[in-house]
């Protein structure tokens, strides 16, 4: 894991309060080129079987879920639940030495009864943690409905992933359609660490299916977490990005989930700091990042210091603030909106939304001409979602609205840097 961190400004003026904002980049290892070392991957899909899933969009899903068992090889666990207002074990999870059976058990499955939601997602992590191993295991789960049986909330289900994330399962949700809970889907792949997609139709969820399985055979890190230890000298400590963090004895530990081969992620870290009595160099805190190599299953961790020189203040006063630390806080900042906003559209206060992406709007234009060239395309495409977005709640597409902005503004914030297969949205 190669590891770097870029500082807003490298000064702070002498006895003056001053905030400090930290660009890290984290970039996973190469996959490894010899046969062989892909340790067994594990997948437990739970998928929604109720009634609002009859036609196209069951028939989709499982079109979806017979080409992902080509791509796995035949070592590796797969299992499939189905639920409605009943759970079944379409496919009790295991290795996948009898393909044929699995996808006969696939294309057997119709639609039926109401959405028991948390019945279905809980008896898949029973089926995950039962045959996961060293290497722990991804559940998708696939719905179209609001839960409307079981288990309804989002915080508690949210709480469930992330107990589950912690025993090393991963969860990922597809929303599909217009007319599931993204609050509810949201909660758990936040908890679970992975990743929240919306199909809008069949086409779409297939192609998220099988870019969730791609990503799962290309894992090189995982179980990864960052602890920031702030030193005496800091009032707060935020991390800006929308990521599960908990509050230590020794300070903030977020968890970062897993890591694709080669990918970058970046993390931003503001610090509140009181005036600083003392010149020279002064460290601000430590960062502490914790990973499992795969697939040797070795556990790394790489311990950066963040240091700042304190200068008397007309020395500081010339600063000239990092571009590209900034332009990412203001990026950042963008999709905290975007999830206020979608937060307004489920509640049914569109015009909370808009003002929500008015302001965002107008923060991104104001960023634009100070950015560096590198980010360009990232803000043309943060201002083509938010036209979108507009347009949408505008034109009476609420539920449309509310969905695309959740997704968006979590793979941006919470996985920023990893590439995205396509999903519904603007063209």
């Amino acid at each position: 894991m190669h590891i770097s961190a870029h500082l807003d400004v490298d000064v702070l003026a002498l006895e003056t309060d001053d905030q400090l904002c930290v660009l890290v980049e984290l970039t996973a290892p190469t996959a490894s080129t010899r046969d062989g070392d892909r340790p067994a991957s594990t997948l437990q899909v739970v998928l929604d079987r109720s009634g609002s899933m009859a036609g196209g969009r069951l028939d989709g899903a499982k079109t979806a879920l017979l080409g992902l068992i080509d791509k796995l090889d035949p070592g590796d666990n797969f299992g499939l639940v189905a639920f409605d207002d009943r759970v079944e074990v379409a496919v009790a999870a295991g290795p996948l030495s009898d393909k044929q059976a699995v996808k006969r058990a696939i294309a057997e499955l119709d639609a039926r009864g109401s959405t028991d939601l948390s019945a279905g997602y809980l008896r898949g992590l029973q089926e995950a943690a039962r045959i996961a191993g060293p290497a722990g295991a991804t559940v998708l789960l696939v719905s179209d409905g609001h839960a409307n049986a079981g288990v309804t909330d989002p915080d508690t289900l949210g709480g469930i992933a992330a107990k589950a994330h912690a025993d090393n399962i991963t969860t990922s949700t597809l929303g599909y359609g217009l007319g599931y809970d993204e609050r509810l889907m949201s909660a758990i792949a936040r908890g679970g660490a992975g990743n929240e997609h919306f199909a809008e139709e069949a086409d779409t969820a297939g192609a998220l299916i099988a870019g969730e399985v791609d990503g799962l055979l290309s894992q090189t890190a995982q179980a990864a977490s960052l602890l920031i230890q702030p030193s005496p000298h800091v009032r707060a400590v935020q991390i800006v990005n929308d990521l599960p963090v908990t509050t230590t004895g020794d300070g903030l530990l977020a968890e970062l989930g897993t890591f694709y081969a080669d990918e970058t992620r970046k993390l931003l870290i503001t610090f509140d700091i009181p005036a600083i009595a003392t010149l020279g160099l002064t460290q601000v805190a430590t960062c502490q990042f914790t990973w499992v190599e795969l697939p040797t299953l070795a556990q790394h961790t790489l311990t950066v210091p963040l240091h700042v020189n304190v200068v008397p203040g007309d020395q500081a006063a010339g600063r000239v603030p990092d571009p590209t630390v900034r332009t990412e806080l203001v990026y950042l900042q963008v999709q905290q909106a975007k999830r206020r906003a979608s937060g307004h559209l489920s509640a049914g206060a569109p015009d909370a939304a808009l003002a929500e992406l008015r302001q965002a709007q107008d923060a991104l234009s104001d960023a634009l001409p100070a950015a560096p060239a590198h980010l360009h395309d990232d803000l043309t495409e943060e201002a083509s979602a938010l036209a979108y977005l507009s347009d949408q709640t505008q034109s009476g597409m609420v539920a449309r609205a509310a969905k695309f902005s959740s997704m968006d503004a979590a793979s941006k914030s919470h996985k920023r840097g990893r590439t995205r297969p396509p999903s519904s949205g603007p063209n």
